[in-house]
């Protein structure tokens, strides 16, 4: 990259200033220029395909439509929170998106039959409404008519694409565009994903991606996908939802099939479903001339139980096939420039974690954003916070994410291994609407300035010495049933003793017990919970579930009310 100096008059032919430019019109760039634009920032958003694309990335779980809450009332942009609900997306976006009761988890062996007991299902608290499957194109079309709306230029085709960057660390930023104009303006967020051009042109890359995790994926969209609960094999599992309810994984020695369904729900208008097959290409390497459908097909010949629910099923676009999923950056934040979301790393579409971290990103870097556009601070220490929150985004899911494929080939682990996912994303949520609850009975943001904390950036209980331990032990016990050292039972067993040992967690859910394969909220747990937070939990984890419990009962009673 050539760093020359930046006129920051930007009065010439062609030339237009801006406090921000976002790159990227997809999910976490458009919701970002939203909510700058909303928030007085002179905002430009530079999308270089000249209608949405195809995306994946499409399962917004509880944690993240807490997130979505939280942005919509914390930066006035109501939009956001259409986001939270399947209620909300059908009503406002797209009749194009799905419910997502639940995460759903049914474990093969190749050549066998399913074992009936094998399966795990995570169902959302009856509580609050279902979020939604996002049918992206839809939802991030949506997105950037948001940010229009509320006064970001946005600029598409040939005029969004950026042919050339340069920075002046003292002045800001020169974008040059496919169309021949220039824009300047003080700040740069990448939210392009992995052809981040700011990553290019600053050579952020690293070579060797960061990840311990390995994977490739093969996906595209289906119509004709069988609902697994009308399979031989899913009708008498049992389970308190549906499968074909929420979002389902496959998973098998090796790899995961995701199914996520857009077609699950009365008011859906769509026909379509999501489907993934995401390998470990050690032990799956892709095989060269082979085309993605011959890989599938091959899959599904080793998994009967899997390939009854694809007999009509058949590809509505074309198939996607990638190399390595894992790509890492050695800079995040510098000088005028942040790389955000996927466009600072990525490790696996594994627990649908990319919208929350998302989100939780244009949360952190929204605020920092809006008060360098009114004081003129943009020195990059301000936003060293955004770079920590990141790193830890992706150690976290690197470190589940391995564990979880090393898990893979033992049922008993992999249900150990899913206690720490289950047990992360539920406090997540918890804390998330806690603090949204506090927010709206105080309107100080000084409480959600307080989820931010440096020693655990992320963390749903960052003082918790025993929670902030518990995902690197499970990937350091993983790592020892791969070196062989250590049993997937022995494993197993310390990972669900951790768990049951957690002061952190109301002992009637259930998370402890590896017989206890649904994590379902029903009203008598519910109950003997908030026994346990009247009477027995630390204060500050109790005055967390207080406030989150009370939040989800107002929330409820406000969907019952209508929007208002």
């Amino acid at each position: 990259m050539t760093v020359r100096p930046v006129k920051a008059t930007g009065k010439g032919k062609g030339r237009t200033e801006y406090d921000v430019i976002v790159v990227g019109g997809g999910f976490a760039g458009s919701l970002l220029a939203a909510v700058l634009a909303r928030g007085g920032v002179r905002t430009a958003l530079l999308e270089r395909a000249a209608e949405p694309r195809f995306a994946v990335g499409e399962t917004m779980v509880p944690y993240a439509a807490s997130l979505a809450r939280l942005i919509a009332r914390r930066y006035g942009v109501p939009e956001a929170e259409s986001l939270c609900s399947f209620d909300g997306v059908a009503r406002d976006v797209s009749a194009g998106c799905g419910a997502m009761r639940g995460m759903g988890f049914v474990y093969h062996r190749a050549g066998l039959r399913q074992h009936p007991a094998e399966i795990c299902q995570v169902v959302n608290p009856s509580v609050v409404p279902p979020p939604p499957h996002l049918y992206r194109r839809d939802v991030d079309a949506h997105l950037l008519t948001v940010a229009r709306r509320y006064g970001a230029a946005v600029r598409t085709g040939p005029a969004g694409h950026v042919a050339g960057l340069d920075i002046a660390p003292d002045t800001g930023v020169t974008v040059r565009t496919g169309d021949g104009s220039a824009l300047t303006a003080r700040y740069v967020v990448d939210a392009a994903g992995r052809a981040s051009p700011v990553a290019r042109e600053l050579g952020l890359r690293e070579e060797l991606p960061r990840a311990r995790h390995h994977s490739r994926s093969l996906f595209t969209h289906m119509t004709g996908v069988t609902p697994y609960d009308e399979t031989p094999a899913g009708r008498h599992h049992g389970q308190p939802a549906r499968w074909h309810a929420g979002t389902l994984h496959h998973v098998f020695d090796g790899g995961w099939l995701w199914v996520v369904p857009f077609d699950n729900h009365p008011r859906s208008r769509s026909g379509l479903c999501s489907v993934g097959l995401t390998l470990d290409p050690r032990r799956y390497p892709a095989v060269a001339g082979s085309s993605p459908q011959r890989e599938f097909d091959a899959f599904l010949s080793q998994f009967p139980d899997v390939a009854r629910q694809f007999t009509h099923a058949v590809p509505a676009r074309p198939w996607t096939a990638t190399g390595r999923l894992q790509y890492s950056s050695r800079q995040l934040v510098g000088d005028r420039y942040c790389l955000a979301g996927h466009a600072a790393g990525f490790v696996d579409p594994l627990y649908s974690r990319g919208l929350a971290h998302s989100l939780e990103t244009v949360n952190a870097l929204a605020r920092r954003l809006i008060d360098a556009s009114r004081d003129g601070d943009w020195s990059t220490p301000r936003f060293a916070y955004v770079e920590d929150l990141q790193r830890a985004q992706f150690a976290a899911h690197d470190d589940l994410a391995y564990a979880s494929f090393v898990a893979f080939r033992d049922f008993g682990l992999f249900n150990a291994v899913l206690r720490t996912w289950t047990v992360s994303t539920v406090l997540g949520a918890l804390a998330v609407e806690n603090a949204t609850a506090a927010y709206g009975r105080s309107g100080d943001d000084a409480v959600l300035q307080g989820l931010e904390d440096a020693r655990h950036p992320g963390s749903p209980l960052p003082g918790s010495d025993h929670f902030n331990a518990l995902g690197p032990l499970t990937r350091a016990l993983c790592a020892e049933v791969e070196a062989g050292t250590r049993t997937p039972r022995d494993a197993a067993d310390r990972i669900f003793d951790t768990v049951r040992r957690a002061d952190y967690l109301p002992p009637s859910l259930g998370l402890g017990d590896p017989a206890d394969r649904f994590f379902h909220n029903t009203p008598a747990r519910i109950v003997r919970a908030a026994r346990w937070v009247r009477t027995d939990a630390p204060d500050d984890v109790g005055a967390l579930l207080k406030g989150a419990m009370g939040g989800l009962l107002r929330e409820r009673l406000r969907g019952l009310r209508g929007p208002a």
